[in-house]
This record gives C-alpha cells, sequence and structure tokens, in this order.
C-alpha cells in the first residue's frame, strides 16, 4: 500500500496480526476490509483510504508500525486494539510525532496511569474508549454477592501493566469493592506467563477465599485452578477479565473443564446498536462476520468497528481535516451512537476517554464441547435481557 490520491484522507490501523494477540486482531482486521469501499466512495464528500500495519504483538513492532503509516501511507488518524503492552506503545509513539491516536480494548487506567498521566491534564494527541477497572470491580461485585455478602476474594494479578493498574490505591479495583464490604487477599504479583502457584494458593486457603478474581491468561489461569484443586482449594466462583474476547472455544482448556468463571461482557450481536456509517446493527455485524470468516463472532468486534466510525467521523467532521490539531480537538468533543453504543468523549472519567458500559457473563459448556458465554447480570444495561442464572458451586 502507498500514498493515495489528492485529497485523499488516510486512517493507518496497527493491528496484531501475528504473534500472541494474532486473534485479537482478527475483528480489526475485518473491520477494515468491510468498510473500505464504502469509505474509499467517500464520506461527507472526502475519499477516505485505511491502510494498516502488523504490530507483530510486541510494543517495538507497535512503534515501528505508527512510523510507517505515518511515513510511508501518509496517516494523518492512527487507530489501534488492545495488548497492554502494545497499545500504550502506539499511543506513546503517536504522542511523540504529534498524530491523534483513537483505541480501544483494554481499562483506561491502563492505558493512561501506566502512560504516566497525570489528574487534570490529558494526553494532547491520543483518545481512547473502553471501561474502567472500577466497572469491572462493580460487575465482579454484582456476581461474587450472588455467592454471598462479603466475600473473602483471592487476586491473582500478575506484576505487570495490568496488576499495577488493578492495584491502584484511588484508581483501581480495590476501593469499589471494600466499599461493598468484601476484602481483597492480594499475595502480591506473578511473572507471565507462570510456572506455578503454590505460594499463592496457600495464602488464599489460609485466608478462607472461596472467590477468586483475576486477569490471566487462559493458560496461567488453567494451572491456578488445576493447582488449586490439587491443593484442597474450594473456589465457588472465579470472575476474570481477561478470559473475555472469545465467545466460545472449540473446547475448554485443560484444567478449566469444571471451573465457573464469569467475566465482563462489553460487546454482544444483542447489544441494539447500529453503525453511524451504513446502519449495520450488532446482530448484522456478528452475522455477516461468521458468514465472511466462517468463525463466530467476537467480543472486539463491535469495539474494532466503532474504532473506524469515530476516527472518520473525526476526519471528515474536523474544520480542516488536513489539520492534526482540528482533528484532535474533534476527537476530544465527538458525541457519537456507534454500532459498540454511544461513545462521549465529553462525558468521560477524565479527558479524552469515553466509556462503555459493562454487564456480566459466565462460559456455560456449549454444543460439542464448545464454551458458550451466557449474560447473567445486566445492572448497568437493563434493556439487554439475561439469559442464564449465574452457576456457583456449593
Amino acid at each position: 500500500m502507498g500514498r493515495g490520491r489528492a485529497g485523499e484522507l488516510c486512517v493507518g490501523a496497527v493491528v496484531s496480526r501475528t504473534g500472541r494477540l494474532a486473534r485479537l486482531g482478527d475483528p480489526l482486521l475485518y473491520a477494515l476490509g468491510r468498510l473500505a469501499p464504502r469509505l474509499a466512495d467517500g464520506v461527507r464528500g472526502r475519499p477516505v483510504r485505511l491502510a494498516w500495519r502488523d504490530s507483530r504483538s510486541d510494543p517495538d513492532g507497535a512503534r515501528r508500525a505508527v512510523a510507517e503509516l505515518v511515513r510511508d501511507e501518509g496517516a494523518s488518524t492512527i487507530v489501534a486494539m488492545g495488548g497492554t503492552r502494545v497499545l500504550p506503545a502506539v499511543a506513546d509513539a503517536c504522542e511523540v510525532l504529534g498524530i491523534p491516536c483513537l483505541s480501544t480494548g483494554s481499562p483506561w487506567q491502563a492505558y493512561a496511569l501506566d502512560r504516566g498521566a497525570e489528574p487534570g491534564r490529558a494526553f494532547r494527541w491520543t483518545f481512547h474508549f473502553g471501561w474502567g477497572l472500577d466497572d469491572i470491580a462493580a460487575v465482579f461485585a454484582e456476581m461474587w454477592e450472588r455467592v454471598g455478602p462479603r466475600r473473602t476474594v483471592g487476586c491473582l494479578w500478575n506484576d505487570g501493566p495490568q496488576g499495577r493498574a488493578l492495584r491502584h490505591p484511588r484508581h483501581g479495583f480495590a476501593p469499589v469493592v471494600a466499599a461493598r464490604g468484601h476484602t481483597l487477599v492480594d499475595p502480591g504479583g506473578y511473572r507471565e506467563p507462570a510456572t506455578g502457584f503454590a505460594g499463592i494458593v496457600r495464602r488464599f486457603k489460609e485466608a478462607g477465599t472461596d472467590v477468586v478474581t483475576g486477569a490471566a491468561t487462559v493458560a496461567d489461569l488453567a494451572l491456578f485452578h488445576r493447582q488449586a484443586r490439587e491443593a484442597g482449594l474450594r473456589t465457588r466462583l472465579i470472575t476474570c477479565s481477561r478470559w473475555l474476547a472469545y465467545p466460545r472455544f472449540t473446547a475448554a482448556p485443560d484444567g478449566l473443564t469444571n471451573a465457573r468463571i464469569a467475566t465482563l461482557v462489553y460487546w454482544t450481536p444483542r447489544h441494539p446498536y447500529r453503525s453511524s456509517l451504513d446502519d449495520t446493527t450488532a446482530a448484522r455485524l456478528a452475522q455477516d462476520y461468521r458468514s465472511t470468516t466462517g468463525r463466530p463472532w467476537l467480543q472486539p468486534l463491535g469495539p474494532a468497528h466503532a474504532l473506524l466510525e469515530v476516527a472518520v467521523h473525526a476526519l471528515t467532521t474536523a474544520a480542516d481535516p488536513t489539520d492534526r490539531h482540528a482533528v484532535a480537538a474533534t476527537l476530544g468533543t465527538t458525541r457519537l451512537a456507534t454500532v459498540a453504543g454511544l461513545l462521549d468523549f465529553t462525558a468521560g472519567p477524565v479527558r479524552n476517554v469515553a466509556l462503555l458500559p459493562l454487564i456480566g457473563g459466565q462460559w456455560r459448556p456449549g454444543q460439542g464441547g464448545a464454551r458458550e458465554l451466557a449474560l447473567v447480570t445486566n445492572a448497568r444495561l437493563p434493556h439487554i435481557k439475561r439469559d442464564a442464572d449465574l452457576t456457583v458451586g456449593l
């Protein structure tokens, strides 16, 4: 791909096409392919070209991707999705180059605080939409309370950016759940990939925990659950914010076959939203994804599509779409109904951030041994009906 014709606007996407985050890159790559012909015909009289580069699921690769998109493709706006190390690398590269950037796929605290944000001072060029650790805590606490009030909850948190954000004394996980009467047991962070959880399991047993919360990878969660079971730690419920991107697996991962795992839900085909670009519903988007790729829908599909909706909106409504300052100013005042929901950058918890509401889901056995996601709480979105009750151990 190269620079387009005169007058054409370019949105550059950093996509995890290879490496450990490749599956997360699938929805964004699909959205790029789906919207490219529509945008090439023009939006508000301006043709928009979409270009992408592979981050290789690596921070250095992400920084190179940004540089190439700006230098070789003439991108005037960058979009990116998740990866707690990749996403900040993209955003920081855009700050250095002075290029407007929009991202999603992680809690806003991880996007902002780990990059050195300070209260009252927004980044100049980078914007983000998603959810907060406080939102995750509220949804998880609601599910813990199905086990019983005032739970003692074990924290399976790593020693990386996610763990640091979760432990933040003001903006982290603990303030919300403590206010609801719950006690957290945090034995300290572990390094990924984990080699064993014996010490953490021992601490949880000593504290009498029967609920565990975490942000572990599938492999680490399976290892923990297996070792906890072998050590006699009875977990009635596990809430995990990272085991969330995929609505089903071909089979339950080893060690998690009988685990009761609940998670957060931010997008499904049942969400009653439409694309601002072509009026496509969430249900139709999921159906088209399956028809085109042969794979089931993914939660990141909605936000991936919304990334491009917001970026195109900012480019084509800015006072001067060729002026990066004007585009950044437009992003900061955007209030747009998308296929992922209403994104309001004027009402976020901090400047440059818009929120997506969360509800609760739980993984259940499905057809052919697959795991399927049932909706079990809906306090934040009562118009989306629950389709199951939360199942907890005795």
